[in-house]
């Protein structure tokens, strides 16, 4: 049978891995498509090393859009990122009725529903398995695996290197922008992380599960996000001595007024498998109705791990490349015509319990006045440990585990507490998720 001709756009890292990956097991990928995949041409700005990379085995061209128009081109991995020339790049793909592969999970999130209208429109496929996770195969299950069930939640740690900062900020009990720089000298965080430590980048790719685990449009506008940046290694100390872990964690849950959608750093007790996931590796624990939790752990980028998933997916567009289109598994699990708009919750309506850490002088009655503000907004103490202050020092500080409850009370008492004389500067808030059957 004709092999299927793909067009590779960017030979960067994930490009090289696909392109050395897809050669190397051939034979293996062959027997499973029923057909050879064989990447035909390749774009890439860098014309000397895209020609180093491929040889003879395909043509070069620094001009994109050729590949995406070739006549002979039936499927196009997109691995350039950003969400401009590549959107074009996609729709105009998609046009021509190509299939696309692409690893981005900015643009999905960003420009999903325009881009799955365009494939529905001119009757193609668009896979994303590694635009979440790496090499975990979490799309597949959310998509197919557990289409049996009602998810309730998700939560995930789905950015290595915002986890890698915070498990030698455990380990080492080093302040964040010291482990930042050997991150960054390590190769671990870009020049500018701002994507990677202030949750930008996993709250993509949590707003792609979510659309697909709730049957709901991309909502990336709506998503809560807040980075790691302000962490203190006193505050992962602290969180450790009450047998807590704290992660970088995406979330997204069915709640009674709609869906919570939140990337924020979150206490998990230490006991449970996600809350020991260290260094740069991902892990997504999804709840469902009938299969309870389930845990998919593995690396969540590099060059082969998200190669694998590229060439997963290319697997899946050959194996369903002349299937009526309407027999498909849909982009985002449901029927298009059953997307649903349910709301997404405001941040300030999300319920869930909080560490609260407060600077304050050591004088009595100071805890008779934090407690009454918290008993004032329906807050209930779960626990409490007050640190002994240092020799000739005055000040202590007081750390305060909540109840669940809601985030709008937490922030009006905030703002009442820190105007108490005895507190000093800003209370110290984290939220906390127990994981368990909730």
């Amino acid at each position: 049978m004709k092999p299927i001709n793909v067009g590779l756009l960017g030979i960067g890292t994930v490009g090289g891995g696909t392109f050395e990956v897809l050669a190397r097991n051939q034979q293996e990928i062959t027997r499973r498509a029923g057909r050879g995949i064989v990447i035909r041409m390749v774009a890439d700005k860098d014309l000397e090393r895209a020609r180093k990379l491929v040889g003879d085995s395909a043509t070069v061209t620094a001009d994109a859009f050729e590949v995406v128009q070739h006549p002979d081109i039936d499927i196009v991995i997109e691995l350039i990122g950003g969400t401009n020339i590549a959107q074009k790049l996609v729709l105009k793909a998609l046009e021509c009725g190509k299939h696309v592969v692409t690893a981005n999970k900015a643009l999905l999130a960003t420009c999903g529903n325009e881009i799955f209208a365009a494939a529905r429109k001119h009757g193609v496929m668009v896979a994303f398995e590694a635009a979440v996770a790496g090499g975990i195969p979490i799309i597949k299950a959310l998509r197919e695996g557990l289409t049996a069930n009602r998810i309730e939640w998700i939560a995930g740690i789905i950015n290595g290197t915002s986890n890698f900062i915070l498990s030698e900020m455990r380990e080492k009990g080093t302040d964040f922008g010291v482990v930042l720089k050997e991150a960054q000298r390590l190769g671990y965080a870009e020049a500018d992380p701002t994507f990677d430590i202030e949750g930008i980048d996993a709250a993509h790719k949590l707003t792609i599960m979510a659309a697909i685990s709730f049957g709901i449009p991309m909502r990336f506008k709506d998503a809560y996000t807040e980075g790691i940046s302000g962490l203190s290694a006193a505050d992962i100390r602290y969180a450790e001595e009450l047998g807590y872990r704290i992660k970088l964690l995406a979330i997204t849950r069915r709640a009674a007024k709609g869906i919570e959608l939140r990337v924020h750093p979150t206490l998990i007790p230490a006991r449970r498998l996600i809350a020991n996931v260290e260094g740069v590796m991902n892990a997504i624990l999804v709840k469902g109705d009938a299969v309870g939790a389930t845990m998919y752990y593995g690396a969540g980028a590099g060059a082969y791990p998200t190669a694998s998933a590229v060439i997963a997916d290319l697997v899946d567009v050959t194996r369903m490349h002349t299937a009526d289109p309407e027999h498909r598994v849909p982009h985002l699990a449901f029927q298009p015509d059953q997307l649903s708009n349910v709301p997404i919750l405001p941040i300030t309506e999300v319920d869930t319990s909080y560490y609260l850490r407060l600077r304050v002088y050591d004088r009595p009655g100071v805890l008779a006045d934090v407690t009454r503000i918290l008993a004032d907004n329906a807050i209930s103490i779960d626990a409490m440990v007050q640190k002994e202050p240092s020799e000739g020092d005055d000040q202590v500080d007081i750390i305060m585990l909540t109840h669940l409850t809601v985030e709008k009370n937490v922030n009006a008492a905030i703002a009442k507490i820190e105007t108490l004389p005895v507190v000093i500067g800003k209370v110290t808030r984290i939220r906390m998720e127990q994981l368990g059957t909730q």
